[in-house]
């Protein structure tokens, strides 16, 4: 099966090089139009460079369509002027990438409050922000696909990034609403954990095991999760040539009687209610209080 997005209209944030880039040239590759955005400038998040006007010409080069776009995701009228002038230019918005990013590691004791701020802001808010200013068209167009970009510090954590794990634990919350709210529209909504050597991970990454993680190993998951034929609301994560599912998991409840509910009576549960032997994947914050309620219910009926 050949995946195509002939007569598509996408956005990439963050594409003027490392994962956004790799996305932006498959994506053209593969018949799209594609707005190049990229504030430029240094890890984090500091400075200017020409960076999305050198992809948008590897794309010319190649025989593809693209614009650069210069506007920063953390300012929401920037990406409402920016999905504006794709749509004058190109008649609509069909896929929307957020992989804009920083980083301002420090542990939590020494993190200043603004470095946390600002990293929050670029992740968490610039993508709802991309995605809002999308949001409206996508309704209309009866079709959509959306993926943010988390990690696997948002999923599992990881020692001096507080700031980071916070905002992309957050985009997978976003995503599961969204996921839920786009569902009539055909707007689909996936979240990505990509695992690849950048501009942002040079110096965390060994040197030798450097070239392993090439961005490119990472486009196949995500060009797949923004197809026409994509699934919604999953976490996956790619790069080095692995790709996988992460899910947000729950066990059955344990309904303990009135005479337990108290912190002894839970202490004493514990090991019962941190079994993961049954777990089971909600497919909405609903449905966790639904499943509650029916096993009390059932506990009730005994």
């Amino acid at each position: 099966m050949s995946v195509s997005f002939k007569d598509r209209v996408a956005i990439v944030t963050g594409a003027g090089g490392g994962l956004g880039r790799a996305y932006a040239l498959e994506l053209a590759k593969r018949g799209a139009k594609v707005v190049v955005n990229d504030l430029g400038g240094a890890r984090d998040g500091t400075g200017h460079s020409d960076a999305a006007l050198e992809v948008v010409e590897e794309i010319k080069q190649a025989g593809g369509e693209a614009m650069s776009n210069g506007a920063s995701v953390t300012e929401y009228e920037q990406m409402v002027e920016m999905v504006a002038k794709a749509k004058e230019e190109w008649g609509g918005v069909h896929v929307l990438i957020n992989n804009a990013g920083v980083l301002r590691d420090k542990s939590f004791a020494k993190m200043e409050p603004e470095d946390f701020e600002f990293v929050v802001k670029v992740h968490l808010f610039g993508s709802a922000y991309a995605t809002k200013a999308c949001w409206d068209l996508m309704r209309e167009q009866s079709y959509g696909r959306v993926l943010m970009t988390t990690s696997s510090t948002g999923l599992y954590g990881n020692f001096g990034q507080a700031n980071y794990g916070a905002a992309k634990a957050g985009l997978v919350g976003l995503a599961k609403t969204l996921h839920l709210e786009g569902a009539k529209y055909d707007i689909k909504v996936n979240t990505l954990v990509p695992l690849a050597g950048t501009r942002m991970t040079e110096d965390i990454i060994p040197e030798q095991a450097f070239e392993m993680f090439a961005p490119e190993n990472v486009v196949p998951a995500a060009l797949y999760l923004v197809s026409e034929d994509a699934p919604n609301n999953v976490i996956v994560g790619g790069g080095v040539g692995g790709y996988h599912s992460a899910w947000v998991t729950m066990n059955t409840p344990v309904i303990l009687p009135p005479e337990e509910r108290t912190v002894e009576g839970f202490a004493a549960h514990w090991k019962e209610i941190s079994n993961r032997e049954d777990d089971f994947v909600p497919q909405s914050g609903m449905e966790q209080t639904q499943r509650t309620l029916a096993e009390i219910q059932k506990a009730g009926s005994k």
